[in-house]
C-alpha cells in the first residue's frame, strides 16, 4: 500500500521523532558531502499552482541528492481542476513517476490526486496547511532547544496555513502554542477544535501581542497577505499594524527565543529588517532545514512502504 503525507497528523509522535532522527542524519551526509542515492533512477513530479522559491529548490536539488531527478510542471503546464480532472492528472502522472509533490491553491486538489495517485503525494502546500514547512521548523526548533516539547511557540499573524500546521502538530506532541491574531484572523474552526480535544498541548488565542509573547521560546511569523488575498491587503496592513516582530516586542520574550519566518519576508510589515537578520533569528537555519525535512519524509514513506533504506 502507498503512503502519502499531505498533513503533520498524518505520521504518529514516533514517527515525527524518527523523521527528525533521519532529517539529521541525511544533513551530515550533505555537509560531509557523503552520498545518498537512496532513491537512484526515481523520478519526483512537482505539481505547481503556486510558485515557490524554496519549496522548488528543496524538492529539486534533495531528489538530486537522492540519486534520483525532479520535474518542473508549473501553472501554465498542468491547469489542476480547470483544464483537466484532478484524477485524470493524478492517473497520468503517476505512469511516469515514482512521486508526486503538489503545491496547490485548494486543499481539495491535493485530496483528490492522493485518492487516485498510485504512488505516494507530498503536499507542498495548500491554501489549508503546509505540512513540510511545519516539519522544518519543528526540526529547528529540537536543533537549537533541543526539544519542541514543553517549548512555548508563539505565532503572530494570521491564523493561515502555517498556523493551522502549528495546531495539527500540536494535536500529536505536546507543547505550548499560542496565536496572536486580531479578531477575525483566527485559524480553521475544525482544526482548532480538534488540537484542543486532543488533550496533548496548552492553545491559546490572545488578542495582545506584548501579552503573546511573554515567556515565549519562539517568536514566528509569516505574511499578512498571502497569495490570492491581494485585495485585502490594505485592510490587513490596517488590521495587523500592532502585530509586528520587532525589537520592541522581542524584548518581551525569552533572551533566547528564536525568531522564525517561512518567507518570504516583507521587511517593514510583519517584522523588522534587524530582527529577522538579528541574533536570536533563525530564520535561514528554517529555510535550508525544508530540504533535510522533506527528505526525511520521502525516507519515511519509502520506508513504510517496504523499501529497505539503511541510515
Amino acid at each position: 500500500m502507498k503512503r502519502d503525507f499531505l498533513a503533520v497528523t498524518d505520521f504518529s509522535k514516533s514517527e515525527i521523532s524518527e523523521t527528525f532522527e533521519i532529517a539529521k542524519k541525511l544533513k551530515a551526509d550533505v555537509k560531509a558531502q557523503r552520498p545518498h542515492h537512496y532513491f537512484a533512477g526515481e523520478s519526483m513530479a512537482m505539481i505547481f499552482a503556486k510558485p515557490s522559491t524554496r519549496t522548488r529548490i528543496s524538492f529539486e536539488t534533495g531528489m538530486f541528492q537522492f540519486g534520483g531527478h525532479a520535474l518542473y510542471l508549473g501553472p501554465n503546464d498542468i491547469g489542476i481542476g480547470k483544464r483537466e480532472a484532478v484524477k485524470d492528472i493524478a492517473r497520468v502522472v503517476s505512469r511516469y513517476n515514482n512521486w508526486i509533490m503538489a503545491r496547490l491553491f485548494e486543499h481539495k486538489h491535493i485530496l483528490e490526486l492522493a485518492e487516485y495517485a498510485t504512488v505516494p503525494v507530498i503536499n507542498g502546500l495548500t491554501d489549508y496547511n503546509h505540512p513540510c514547512q511545519i516539519m522544518a521548523d519543528m526540526l529547528t526548533i529540537t536543533e537549537h532547544h533541543g526539544q519542541v516539547e514543553g517549548q512555548k511557540i508563539v505565532f503572530i499573524g494570521d491564523g493561515n496555513n502555517v498556523c493551522n500546521s502549528f495546531l495539527n502538530f500540536a494535536s500529536v506532541v505536546p507543547y505550548h502554542f499560542v496565536l496572536a491574531a486580531p479578531e477575525g484572523y483566527d485559524p480553521d474552526p475544525t482544526t482548532l477544535e480538534r488540537a484542543r480535544k486532543a488533550g496533548l498541548s496548552e492553545i491559546e488565542i490572545v488578542r495582545d501581542p506584548i501579552e503573546a509573547v511573554k515567556n515565549a521560546d519562539v517568536l514566528y511569523t509569516d505574511v499578512w497577505t498571502s497569495m490570492g488575498q491581494e485585495d485585502e491587503r490594505n485592510k490587513r496592513l490596517t488590521d495587523f499594524a500592532k502585530f509586528q516582530i520587532n525589537n520592541e516586542l522581542l524584548s518581551y520574550a525569552k533572551s533566547d527565543a528564536l525568531v522564525m519566518h517561512c518567507l518570504p519576508a516583507h521587511y517593514g510589515e510583519e517584522i523588522t529588517d534587524e530582527v529577522l537578520n538579528g541574533p536570536n533569528s533563525v530564520v535561514f537555519d528554517e529555510a535550508e532545514n525544508r530540504m533535510h525535512a522533506q527528505k526525511a519524509i520521502q525516507v519515511m514513506l519509502a520506508k513504510s512502504m517496504g523499501k529497505e533504506i539503511d541510515i
